[in-house]
């Protein structure tokens, strides 16, 4: 009985500014919750949503044919502009080569995050970890020059299919209409190598945490029971790895869509969306249509979400 005396179950109030705070915060945990997340909820609020709404607001508006002047008032004739031929073309153009990347990343991450999940073991998984990010611990332009260098005419890729006697297959290849050019620096074969370069790892993450969920025992249960491996994968493997899939295609879709940096130095002339946003907001001051032109990945990356949702790709993320 003394020793519980000694050490009473409710001690006295603390005394002082931090006595009275931490006392009402015990007896309140609710204003402790508000006044944690008020900093964040603002910064999201008023910078962010704050931001994003002002930039749609800009969009609504109009430039002036005669003075160049930002017209404020509501129109819709901006985004008729985005139905010109010429920027109808770029968004294409982004959108197309955003998928291409997405799928070619997903075709590559998936052996390479399977064989991580269910296969490396100690200083393999810790290898594998080190090769994937090893590459977002370096310079984003640092990566995209370093690659310029190696897809130019005089670049290490050029030398070693000139010793292995394969310069006429790379010729070829950069005959073609569309995919071809000067060189593999100056094509969007070269742009879309790069793209996927850039954004593999954010592919393989999402998609290496959602395998190592996979239940080792249901795989072994659909081959005890008879099953193809490519009737394991695509009834039990594939489903359950399919949101580490759209977490990754997320990533790596929007990337592509919003990113102006790697056509500019990589690739042919035509412009991407992030390319006609900076030169309508820069040299062509046009304002109103390069809120536009970002509108667009915004649209896009709702409907690919809702999709992906109508899909049921997000019941078990």
């Amino acid at each position: 009985m003394r020793a519980l005396s000694a050490n009473p179950a409710i001690l006295p109030r603390r005394g002082g500014v931090a006595g009275a705070l931490s006392d009402a915060f015990w007896r309140h945990p609710g204003l402790l919750l508000f006044l944690m997340l008020t900093p964040p909820v603002l910064w999201l609020g008023i910078i962010y949503l704050g931001s994003l709404f002002a930039l749609l607001a800009q969009s609504f508006f109009s430039i002036d044919e005669f003075s160049g002047l930002v017209q404020y008032e509501f129109t819709l004739k901006t985004y008729g502009e985005l139905l010109r031929a010429q920027n109808l073309d770029v968004i294409v153009r982004t959108v197309v080569m955003a998928a291409i990347v997405t799928l070619a990343a997903a075709a590559v991450a998936f052996p390479i995050a399977y064989f991580a999940a269910r296969y490396a073991k100690g200083k393999w998984k810790a290898f594998f970890y080190l090769a994937v990010m090893l590459p977002l611990w370096s310079s984003y332009l640092v990566k995209v020059y370093a690659w310029k260098l190696i897809l130019a005419k005089e670049g290490i890729l050029n030398w070693l299919l000139a010793k292995l006697h394969l310069t006429w297959l790379l010729e070829a290849w950069l005959s073609l209409p569309i995919v071809g050019g000067n060189s593999l620096s100056f094509s969007y074969t070269g742009t879309f190598l790069v793209f996927l370069y850039v954004w593999l790892p954010f592919m393989i993450l999402p998609l290496q945490a959602a395998l190592e969920r996979v239940p080792g025992n249901l795989v072994e249960a659909s081959s005890d029971l008879g099953a193809a491996p490519a009737t394991t994968f695509r009834h039990v493997i594939f489903p359950l790895a399919l949101p580490g899939l759209v977490a990754g295609s997320i990533f790596t879709f929007s990337l592509t869509l919003g990113d102006y940096i790697i056509p500019q130095i990589v690739g042919t002339s035509r412009l991407f969306i992030g390319q006609a946003v900076y030169a309508h907001q820069g040299t062509a001051g046009n304002i109103p249509l390069a809120a536009a032109f970002t509108v667009v990945p915004i649209v896009v990356m709702g409907f690919y979400l809702w999709g992906a949702k109508r899909l049921g790709a997000f019941d078990a993320m």
